[in-house]
């Protein structure tokens, strides 16, 4: 007899979602099911718009991920239009993502992450959440708060909104960071470097502490994508990167994305599920987050940064499949950021006015713009008739590129505990809080 277990909804995920686990009735498991049922239709709101319009209408697809969902649509229209921005645009574009991806790692690690890992994953749910991390470490609680409110104030500066951005406009920007601004942001990175170091050093305790986990559970080999530049860790630009499990890599420009990845349209999930184009579905299925983007990559941009990448990739190699490695993964993302807004505040280029490029003719053409938001590889693709109005509008948001692959992680690891009962050898260490 086929019995069912359910988890709905899932907790602490970023938008929405439930889990099915069908067992049969000698506890082998029959399969896994991964649902988001939710709907958005962005891509139809899109239609008969005018271009310029979209980038603020797109970063209300996600309350975590909000500039990188107002960057793409205006790269995607830049490149439909053959429109090149000022240096100086690029780098607040640059300076803006990385604020959000730090912010955004800060809160994964510290809120999403941390309580199973700090309490135990056995620990009872009163425990395992942000707010018990917040009374028994009111200091790091303290510093977690600062980090992302870092993060979320720069954006603020730079996009107009810390959540819902307004100033990337086809051309460049819109708006100019001030001297006396970026002076204040600069003044408060000595601290937020400490900070990053002491979140490097918690992160990789929980990990160390959780080496056995980390090895033997959720160890499943799949596909993954990223964007480098020139083989280096770069969330604004670069090329698609697809690597296969074997290692194998090959990169394609962002307007051949679909030489690289195609979707798939699962009867039981509204997210469509994502697959290198060349392996073919299922066997194909990639992941596009923290993990996947350093498989992909031969070096970070930064030397911190890479000073943790290199101890990664001795412990891990390459490619990775142990999925609980991504949150070593994300914390070298987000060293990796706060350094480059470091750079970029640096730079006495960021103050300039000379921000947009005042020509911006609109055409009949196709554009694709493709940045990394935290979670995942964001790709627009849209095009527009001669007056700039939108006939078609094609998103490939995170869920898309992940939630095939976790399904199958999700199975195997499953089959794992039901089959092979792997939990009860698994040596997890004393928690670091009761």
């Amino acid at each position: 007899m086929v019995k069912e277990l359910k988890i709905e909804p899932i907790t602490r995920l970023e938008g929405h979602g439930d889990v099915k686990i069908i067992l049969n009735d000698d506890n082998t498991v029959k399969d896994v099911k991964l649902m988001v049922t939710s709907t958005r239709f962005f891509e139809k709101f899109a239609e008969g718009r005018q271009a310029e319009f979209l980038p603020r209408i797109t970063p209300r697809i996600c309350g975590i991920c909000p500039i990188p969902h107002h960057l793409a649509p205006t790269k995607a229209i830049e490149d439909a239009w053959g429109v090149k921005i000022p240096p100086a645009a690029k780098k607040l574009r640059q300076l803006m993502i990385n604020a959000k991806q730090y912010a955004s790692h800060a809160l994964h690690f510290y809120a999403l992450a941390a309580p199973d890992f700090l309490y135990g994953p056995l620990a009872p749910p009163e425990k395992r959440n942000v707010v018990a991390v917040i009374k028994a470490l009111p200091d790091v609680g303290a510093m977690a708060l600062k980090m992302m409110d870092f993060g979320q104030l720069l954006c603020a500066e730079i996009g107009g909104k810390s959540v819902h951005p307004v100033t990337a406009v086809p051309g460049g920007m819109s708006k100019v960071l001030s001297e006396e601004a970026r002076d204040k942001f600069l003044k408060q990175i000595d601290e937020q470097v400490g900070f990053a170091k002491k979140t490097v050093e918690i992160g990789l305790k929980v990990v160390n502490d959780y080496m056995d986990v980390v090895k033997k559970v959720a160890n499943v080999p799949v596909y993954y994508i990223g964007l480098t530049n020139n083989g280096v860790h770069d969330i604004y630009e670069g090329n698609l990167r697809v690597m296969a499990p074997d290692g194998k890599f090959e990169d394609f420009e962002p307007r051949k994305y679909t030489d690289a990845i195609a979707e798939h349209v699962a009867p039981h999930s509204y997210a469509t599920h994502v697959y290198a184009k060349k392996a073919g579905y299922p066997a194909g299925l990639v992941t596009a987050n923290c993990l996947a983007r350093l498989n992909c990559v031969e070096k970070m941009a930064t030397p911190l940064a890479q000073a943790a990448f290199e101890d990664f990739r001795k412990t891990v190699g390459r490619p990775c499949h142990m999925q609980f490695a991504g949150h070593w993964a994300r914390l070298i993302e987000l060293v990796e950021a706060l350094e480059m807004i470091a750079t970029l505040l640096k730079d006495p280029e960021i103050v300039s006015k000379d921000i947009k490029e005042p020509n911006v003719q609109p055409k009949d053409a196709m554009g694709v713009g493709i940045v990394e938001a935290p979670r995942g590889t964001l790709i627009y693709n849209l095009w527009t008739d001669e007056k700039g109005i939108i006939k078609k509008l094609n998103q490939l948001v995170a869920t898309n590129h992940n939630i095939g692959a976790v399904e199958k992680i999700l199975k195997e690891t499953a089959k794992a505990i039901y089959e092979k009962k792997i939990l009860k050898d698994l040596k997890l260490p004393t928690p670091m809080l009761k």
